[in-house]
């Protein structure tokens, strides 16, 4: 597929990479020629150096013969407009980053496709969901729902008091209790687990449940749920904002930021919201805000370093809840290590919505997982694709990947290797990245 992306950013420049190494035909634009230069000494891709608003500069992108167009510069109105321009010189599809949630509205989405814009990204929006999820779900450290939940992904951090610990996993049988081990992530490597693997103290296991048997897992790994009423936010970012907005007014939350006029503009913002001037590496003005007594802490700074060892500090003042943004994916191994809770990356989540578009199969979902490199898809099977042709254990799947389960109609079910897919199900994928090209011949 021929791609072309505005915008040598974090989110540009992570998409250009990782969609490089899907062997996709990958032009990026930028105005910067050292951003150009510094990624094209990293990866194999043309760059142009130019304006996303120029016609001259987009047509030397050859976008007149992309498939898709990629919008992602910091600025949502040059986004927009660009992705107007493209769709005039002849692009398939266009996708455009916004900073303002008012253009997700579904009267305003259809006003902008009928501009061109056929698909809109927010990634620091995507970002307030994953940590609001992490701060309500205390025991996972990433929960994922399939079709409104009919089918959960629950990652949970196994220790020595779970039931389930040092057994073969074909021992334990979890598959008669409907839930199965999709994967393992074990010192930063990610396992798809077999019949004589077993689950170690300190792995990060990867359930797919229904709903029904989410408890059933938290017993089995030894998770107690917990209320959390105090958070603390370190960082007034805009993800700090969307996920006060999301969490709403049950909470008591305190802000704490060094910038004074963003202090005053969030405190316009949130009226219940109590918001502090100060610097929040300062152990002092902490243990003054109370920090020993939060539920959660949630560390949304600019800083991939101050987010992890702040919320590295929160965990030694007694804090259960712990949530850092690390936009640093290199760091993101220490952070594990550290035992700092979840990880949240604004650029996953923004690869992870595009993603499902450069592929050659119909996904309604695709999630790439902050504590592994695998990434998890909900495919629809289509009619005479050969993923319906026999029963799962007879279709020779690629060992990277893994059938969790499937939704047909209103109920989600387990896979099981005697199940047959049928044409409409959604099927629940979990896959290292070198098996995706190899799912796309299940279900084309």
């Amino acid at each position: 597929m021929k791609i072309v992306i505005a915008g040598a950013g974090e989110v540009g420049a992570h998409l250009a990479k990782m969609l490089a190494d899907e062997s996709h035909d990958i032009t990026l634009l930028d105005d910067s020629p050292e951003k150009l230069s510094k990624i094209s000494s990293q990866v194999d891709i043309m760059t142009v150096t130019g304006s996303a608003h120029s016609f001259h500069d987009l047509k030397s992108t050859g976008l007149a013969k992309a498939d898709l167009f990629i919008a992602v510069t910091p600025y949502e109105e040059r986004n927009v407009l660009a992705c107007t321009m493209a769709s005039y010189l002849g692009v398939g599809r266009t996708i455009a980053r916004i900073n303002n949630s008012e253009y997700l509205q579904e009267n305003y989405k259809a006003k902008l496709k009928n501009m061109g814009v056929h698909e809109l990204i927010y990634p620091e929006s995507l970002a307030a969901k994953e940590i609001t999820a992490s701060v309500k779900q205390t025991v996972t450290r990433q929960i994922i729902e399939f079709s409104n939940g009919k089918l959960l992904l629950m990652g949970i951090k196994v220790r020595e008091n779970a039931s389930i610990t040092d057994k073969p996993l074909k021992e334990l049988q979890l598959e008669e209790h409907n839930i199965s081990v999709v994967a393992i992530n074990r010192d930063n490597l990610t396992i798809i687990p077999k019949g004589n693997d077993v689950i170690k103290n300190g792995d990060i296991v990867f359930f797919i449940v229904t709903r029904a048997e989410q408890q059933l897992v938290l017993d089995l790994t030894g998770k107690k749920p917990f209320e959390v009423k105090n958070i603390m936010f370190l960082g007034g970012s805009r993800i700090a904002q969307k996920t006060i907005e999301k969490l709403g007014d049950q909470y008591r939350i305190k802000v704490i930021e060094s910038d004074r006029e963003k202090c005053e503009k969030f405190a316009e913002q949130f009226s219940k919201v109590l918001v502090i001037n100060g610097d929040g590496r300062d152990l002092k003005l902490l243990k003054e805000e109370g920090i020993e007594k939060m539920d959660a802490f949630v560390a949304t700074t600019g800083n991939s370093e101050t987010n992890i060892l702040s919320c590295h500090l929160a965990k030694s003042f007694g804090v259960r809840r712990t949530v850092a943004e690390v936009e640093n994916l290199a760091f993101s191994g220490l952070a594990e290590k550290m035992d700092i809770g979840s990880l949240v990356n604004k650029k996953l989540n923004a690869a992870s919505y595009i993603y499902k578009y450069t592929l050659n199969a119909e996904i309604s979902k695709v999630k790439c997982l902050t504590a592994t490199d695998a990434e998890v898809f909900e495919f629809v099977a289509k009619p005479n694709a050969k993923i319906t042709e026999k029963a799962i254990q007879y279709l020779d799947f690629p060992e990277e990947a893994v059938i969790g389960g499937y939704i047909r109609g209103e109920n989600g079910h387990i896979a099981s290797g005697h199940a047959q897919i049928q044409p409409g199900d959604k099927v629940v994928v979990f896959t290292l990245p070198s098996g995706i090209k190899k799912l796309e011949k299940f279900f084309k």
